[in-house]
């Protein structure tokens, strides 16, 4: 029997989702582009979370004024954050591996 990961339940599922959607849109091939080079630009490595957030990069992104991605995350419990961080780092290993290497500045590992 090899390795299986246990589930665990979202406790905060509206919250959880309104910010993964925000991240899927960001990170989607339209708009991943933008979203890599506003993160070059405030010199913020990628997989940064809590930066990506304060600097408000996902809101700027997919252009919702009205969205506060940390505030969403603030909100969520502490293993609801862990997911949220871990879906976030999953998503940003499917970013196409040329646009990855074009900002490897901000991929790279300290």
């Amino acid at each position: 029997m090899g390795f299986q990961q246990a589930v665990i339940r979202i406790e905060k599922a509206e919250e959880f989702g309104q910010l993964q959607r925000a991240v899927e849109e960001a990170l989607s091939p339209e708009k991943v582009r933008g979203f890599l080079k506003r993160l070059h630009r405030g010199k913020v490595r990628i997989r940064d979370f809590d930066a990506v957030l304060v600097t408000k990069s996902l809101e700027a992104t997919i252009g919702r004024a009205d969205f506060s991605a940390i505030q969403l995350y603030r909100s969520l419990t502490v293993s609801d954050q862990a997911q949220m961080r871990e879906f976030y780092l999953s998503k940003l290993e499917s970013v196409d591996v040329a646009m990855r290497h074009k900002f490897k500045e901000i991929y790279q590992y300290y």
